[in-house]
């Protein structure tokens, strides 16, 4: 993983600056506005920091298409340029015309930054350690707010601070910045397969996992270009160990041989479509989609979104067992499901697939061919989607040995059953199989049904329940052929109308509303004011420093506490979830803001007054980058496909900016109306909304790769989504 975390870690380097900028301007403007005579126009002064926010809200409506178009990698190297040459402008600024200037530049870089990074970060790292990878973002950005803000401190101590040497010293690490884009950060592989560039997004992968073969991954990669449609559903399968008797039956036509990395068949996924006599209820209810009775329950009240409940059936099951099972998981994850047996022929007479990644046999005529349930598709050496771009991997006849595809998730085929009205579908069924660890038996006699009518039984061995999402492969069909040139052509809007993209645009743009509507930047871009007006500068009177300069330290000292605070985050975010941290730290938040509300009601001393303030400041910020400062950008960067994620990334962002610059104009004169106690008010009402939110509508996306992601989105945005409606076969 060193080689991911590296690559993630320097593209963090771009939030590091988007976190100095905030702390800077936030600590110029007590001096600008001194200079500019700014005291008497407010508006002026709004719009002096607003600027970058303004300019955010323009650049990231065209940006998600332009980074469609010519990749991810490029935003993030005009980002770093941009940061450079407004601290330049900012360090010769003679008026406030060219400090908007400036200000503008510097809008195209934070918005470029915010945008880009968490998805490109999203887009190269392993399902296991997407959350953790992506929030290393706010610790990078929390680390350059408490670095500027020891600069400003500084500067404040000096008998003539220089507002504009404090604001363009950002143009020194952007240089950094701007080398490792261009030098070391790779591009996006998901962007690369979108373009049909699949061997450069082969050498990126082999790159990013420090391995060979990244055949299951790659495989991946292409099927997220298709999400499932119509004809998605969901199926349950008992994985067993292989034996005489499971092999050589006659209801073999459904199993899925799974192939270890020493030959022969190691084990074995039957459909289930009931259960023995002889097998525990329990153990079946444990398995993703078997919890009918909550499950339909909760989406027949109304209240919790089914999609919700759907990914949250997947998580619930592995958090009773996940000391012991879940490490057993993983090893037979990395073991039972590598694909190899490399002496038996590429095409089998049982209807199974034994490689995560298929392409086609024989010449250019044969690409057409459309399989029927008994073929199988080998590997071969000669299939293109254009003349520089191929899924082979090795000579002909070798197999790939990864399907693992992360998060316990493994992608294998098998031939399309017959359509209705005894049809064939075209090509491969792609089959996302996930065991439960927690429904694994070792030493019981268990017995299952298939879906062939016959009685299996298993005596010993070790059992694993596991569900599939099985739909249309795009391999093996003209689909793939025809991608490199869609994608040519740009995004298309109307992917927007799927109704697995509405659903998750309502997830992530509701999310970006509602982290403005709590009041984040009003802390973070008028700490100084706040704290000031609630006399902390008394707190410091001993020190022999200006109320200015007390101010500046106690950021120091707030910005300080966020990052023990996000580094917990960092260690939580792939084990407890997203969902659940946002769960827990919005109450914090609450609380923090009730009693910055109630201690207007006491009489209280100076010095007790800016104690509590502070101290709820600091609580409050440092609580709100572990959860929902940095989840929100975490999510939309997971939820969306891929051949829409650019537009989609630049709708939610755009809902940020306009959110963000809505906050920062209206804050000053909110001050002025109802004063500090009356916003804080405002921003309870917004983290109360924040919290039924995140309760009902945002589901759990931890360790699930973003194309599995994709595809439960995908059914659970159907109409009357139950495990009864959705294709379950149980």
């Amino acid at each position: 993983m060193l080689p991911v975390v590296i690559v993630a870690v320097a593209a963090t380097l771009g939030n590091l600056l988007v976190g100095w900028d905030s702390s800077t301007i936030a600590g110029g403007m007590t001096y600008m506005k001194v200079e500019f005579n700014l005291e008497t126009n407010p508006t002026l002064e709004g719009l002096i920091v607003a600027m970058s926010f303004i300019t955010g809200t323009v650049v990231t409506i065209f940006s998600g298409t332009v980074s469609d178009l010519v990749g991810r990698r490029p935003m993030l190297i005009t980002s770093s340029l941009m940061f450079f040459v407004s601290g330049l402008i900012m360090l010769w600024a003679p008026n406030v015309s060219v400090v908007l200037l400036s200000r503008i530049l510097n809008g195209v870089a934070a918005a470029l930054a915010v945008t880009f990074n968490p998805l490109y970060i999203s887009e190269i790292a392993p399902a296991d350690i997407r959350g953790q990878l992506n929030t290393i973002t706010q610790f990078a950005c929390s680390g350059g707010m408490f670095l500027s803000y020891i600069w400003v401190f500084s500067m404040s101590l000096m008998q003539s601070p220089n507002w504009r040497v404090m604001l363009s010293v950002i143009s020194i690490p952007s240089i950094v910045y701007f080398a490792l884009a261009v030098f070391y950060l790779p591009e996006s592989p998901r962007w690369l397969v979108s373009k049909g560039r699949i061997r450069e997004a082969e050498k990126v992968l082999q790159r990013l996992r420090n391995a060979e073969d990244v055949s299951g991954e790659l495989a991946l990669l292409a099927e997220g270009l298709s999400p499932g449609g119509e004809d998605i559903s969901i199926e349950e399968y008992v994985v067993a160990p292989a034996s005489d008797f499971l092999v050589n039956q006659e209801a073999g036509k459904d199993y899925i041989k799974l192939y270890g990395p020493n030959e022969g068949v190691a084990m074995v996924a039957q459909p289930v479509t009931g259960q023995g006599s002889m097998m525990s209820r329990s153990m079946l209810s444990r398995s993703m989609l078997s919890q009918q009775g909550s499950f339909t329950s909760q989406a027949a009240a109304g209240f919790k979104d089914p999609i919700v409940n759907l990914f949250g059936s997947l998580h619930e099951s592995n958090l009773a067992e996940n000391e012991g099972s879940r490490s057993m998981l993983v090893t037979h994850a990395n073991s039972i499901f590598s694909v190899g047996d490399p002496e038996s022929s590429p095409f089998d007479t049982s209807d199974n697939l034994r490689a995560p990644l298929m392409s086609f046999q024989g010449g250019a005529g044969e690409k057409d061919r459309a399989y029927g349930s008994k073929d199988m598709l080998g590997m071969g050496s000669n299939s293109y989607l254009r003349s520089n771009s191929s899924l082979v991997h090795g000579n002909a006849g070798e197999t790939p040995r990864s399907t693992n595809i992360g998060g316990g998730w493994q992608l294998v085929y098998k031939s399309a059953d017959g359509g209705a009205g005894g049809g064939k579908r075209e090509g491969l069924q792609r089959v996302y199989l996930h065991a439960d660890p927690a429904a694994v038996s070792h030493s019981q006699h268990a017995s299952f049904v298939s879906t062939s009518g016959y009685d299996m039984a298993i005596d010993g061995g070790e059992v694993y329940q596991a569900s599939a999402l099985v739909s249309r492969s795009v391999l093996g069909t003209n689909d793939i052929l025809k991608m490199p040139e869609v994608s040519a052509k740009g995004p298309s809007w109307k992917g927007l109308l799927e109704p697995g993209v509405k659903r998750a645009l309502v997830v992530g743009i509701g999310l970006q509303i509602l982290q403005q509507a709590a009041g984040i930047n009003g802390f973070l871009y008028y700490a100084p004011q706040i704290l000031q007006e609630a006399g902390v500068g008394s707190l410091l009177s001993n020190l022999g420093i200006s109320s200015t300069s007390a101010s500046f330290l106690v950021n120091i000292i707030t910005t300080f506490c966020m990052l023990p605070c996000i580094a917990i985050s960092i260690k939580l975010m792939d084990i407890a979830g997203r969902r659940s941290i946002m769960l827990y730290t919005t109450p914090i938040l609450i609380v923090c803001l009730l009693i910055l509300v109630l201690r207007e009601f006491f009489y209280l001393s100076s010095v007790l007054d800016a104690a509590i303030t502070a101290v709820c400041v600091i609580v409050y910020e440092s609580v709100f980058c572990m959860g929902i400062g940095i989840i929100p950008n975490i999510i939309c960067a997971e939820i969306f496909p891929t051949n829409v994620r650019g537009i989609c990334i630049s709708l939610t962002s755009l809902t940020y900016w306009v959110c963000t610059l809505i906050v920062t104009l209206a804050f000053p004169y909110l001050l002025q109306l109802i004063g500090l106690t009356g916003v804080f008010s405002l921003f309870v009402g917004g983290c109360i909304i924040t919290l039924i939110f995140v309760y009902l509508k945002v589901p759990e996306t931890k360790g699930m790769p973003l194309e599995v992601i994709i595809e439960f989105f995908a059914i659970g945005a159907k109409p009357g989504t139950d495990p009864a409606t959705i294709g379950i076969k149980v």
